[in-house]
C-alpha cells in the first residue's frame, strides 16, 4: 500500500513536460520580437546620434556584451533558483533596459542610450538559454528536436518585430520620440508579457540538468563522452568552438547590412524586410537541424554550416547593391548557417560535458559566443569604413570555412 500514493503523479508526469513547452514557446516568441525589433534599428540609431559609420556597429558590441553578462548571471540564477525564476528575470532587465534605450534617444543622452544596450543585451542571452531548458524536457534520443522546437518559437516574434519598424516608428514620432527608438518601444512591452508568462504559467523545472539515463549506464552521453575525460573536454571545445565561429562571421555581416542598404538609397523598411528574413532563417530550420543532430551526431551538421556560411558570406559581398533580393538572399544562407552551427555545436557540447557540470558549461558557451558577437560588431563598422561591406563580407565567409569544418571534423572523429 506504500508504492500506491505516487500513482498520481507518474499519471500527470507526462503532461507537465508538454505544458512547460508550450509555455516556453509563447515566452519565445514574445521575446523573439523585442530582440528582433532591436537588432534591426540598432546601428541605425547610433549612427544618427553620433553621425559616424564607424561607430553604428557599437550598439550590437554592447548588448551582445551585456548577453555575455547575462549568460553567466542567468546561468547562476537558474542553477540555484530554477529556470522560472532565471529566464523571468532575463526577460525582465533586458524590458528595462529596452525602457532605458528609448529614453535615451528622447532626451539625446548618449550615454544613457549604450548603457541601456548593454542592459537590453539580457534579452538575447534568455532567448538562447532557454533552449536547455527545453533540453531538458525531453528524453536523450529527442534534445535535438526540443531544442529546435524552442528556438523556433522566436520565429513568430522575431520575423514581425523588423516590420513592425514603421508602425513603432509612427508611434514614437506621435509621442515625441525618435522614430528609430520606436521598435524599442515594442521590445519593452514584449519582453514584460513575456516575464509575465514565464512567472505565472512556467512551473519550476530541475535548477541543473539531471543525468541521463545514459549517464548511469555509462553509454554515450555520460559526462566523460564516449572515450574518457580528455575526449570529453575536446568535445566540449569543439562544441564551444563551432558555435563561438559562428556566431562572429553571422553577427559582424548582419550588423553592417542595414547600413549598407540605407547608404545606397534603400529605406529602413526594406532593410528591417532583409533582417526579417534573416533572423527567420536563423529560427525556422531548427526542427529540422534538431532532427539531423538526432540522427547524424552534430558533427556533420556543424561541418555543413561553414560551407553555407561562406556562399552566404560570397553573395552578400558580391551582389549588386542595388540587388535587394541577392542580399536578402545572402542573409538567409547567413542565417541558415548560423543555425546548423548552433544546433550542431550544442549537440556536440552537450554530448561531450559531463552530467554534473553541464549547465555551467553551456552558460560559459554562450558566454563565448556573446563576446564572439560583441567583438563582430563592434569590428565590422571599422571594416566597412576601410575597406568596404563587400570585404567584410567575404572575409566573413572564408573565415566559417577555414575554421568550423576542420574543428568540427577532428572533434567528432572517433
Amino acid at each position: 500500500m506504500t508504492r500506491t500514493a505516487p500513482a498520481p503523479a507518474t499519471a500527470d508526469a507526462p503532461r507537465a513536460p508538454g505544458r512547460a513547452l508550450t509555455v516556453l514557446v509563447v515566452s519565445q516568441v514574445l521575446g523573439g520580437a523585442g530582440t528582433a525589433a532591436g537588432i534591426t534599428v540598432g546601428a541605425l540609431l547610433a549612427q544618427d546620434l553620433f553621425g559616424s559609420t564607424s561607430l553604428s556597429g557599437l550598439p550590437v558590441a554592447l548588448f551582445t556584451l551585456g548577453a555575455a553578462l547575462g549568460a553567466a548571471a542567468l546561468g547562476r540564477v537558474c542553477q540555484h533558483r530554477g529556470r522560472r525564476v532565471g529566464l523571468a528575470l532575463g526577460n525582465g532587465v533586458a524590458a528595462a533596459g529596452s525602457a532605458g534605450v528609448v529614453a535615451g534617444a528622447a532626451a539625446h543622452r548618449p550615454a544613457l542610450l549604450l548603457a541601456a544596450l548593454f542592459v537590453y543585451g539580457a534579452g538575447t542571452a534568455t532567448g538562447l538559454l532557454a533552449r536547455y531548458a527545453g533540453a531538458e524536457l525531453a528524453p536523450p534520443g529527442r534534445r535535438g528536436r526540443a531544442t529546435g522546437v524552442v528556438l523556433v518559437a522566436m520565429t513568430l516574434g522575431a520575423v514581425a518585430g523588423p516590420n513592425l519598424v514603421g508602425p513603432t516608428g509612427a508611434l514614437a514620432h506621435a509621442w515625441g520620440i525618435p522614430r528609430l527608438a520606436g521598435p524599442f518601444l515594442l521590445a519593452a512591452a514584449a519582453y514584460t508579457a513575456a516575464a509575465v508568462v514565464l512567472l505565472v504559467w512556467l512551473r519550476p523545472l530541475p535548477a541543473r540538468p539531471e543525468p541521463a539515463a545514459e549517464d548511469a549506464g555509462g553509454g554515450s552521453a555520460s559526462g566523460a563522452g564516449p572515450h574518457g575525460p580528455g575526449r570529453g573536454a575536446f568535445g566540449v571545445v569543439t562544441g564551444a568552438t563551432v558555435m563561438v565561429t559562428a556566431q562572429l562571421v553571422m553577427i559582424s555581416v548582419m550588423t553592417m547590412t542595414p547600413v549598407h542598404l540605407t547608404g545606397h538609397g534603400h529605406g529602413t523598411q526594406t532593410a528591417g524586410l532583409v533582417i526579417a528574413l534573416h533572423v527567420g532563417a536563423m529560427l525556422l530550420p531548427s526542427p529540422l537541424s534538431g532532427l539531423l543532430a538526432d540522427r547524424f551526431g552534430g558533427g556533420p551538421v556543424a561541418v555543413a554550416s561553414g560551407g553555407v556560411l561562406l556562399c552566404g558570406g560570397l553573395l552578400a559581398g558580391l551582389a549588386p547593391p542595388a540587388s535587394v533580393a541577392l542580399s536578402a538572399c545572402a542573409l538567409v544562407l547567413l542565417g541558415i548557417g548560423w543555425n546548423l552551427a548552433l544546433i550542431g555545436g550544442t549537440a556536440l557540447l552537450t554530448h561531450a560535458a559531463r552530467a554534473e557540470t553541464r549547465a555551467t558549461v553551456q552558460g560559459l558557451a554562450d558566454v563565448g559566443m556573446s563576446v564572439a558577437g560583441a567583438t563582430g560588431g563592434m569590428v565590422s563598422g571599422l571594416v566597412v569604413t576601410g575597406s568596404g561591406y563587400p570585404a567584410l563580407a567575404v572575409a566573413a565567409g572564408v573565415l566559417a570555412l577555414a575554421v568550423i569544418p576542420a574543428v568540427a571534423l577532428r572533434g567528432s572523429r572517433p
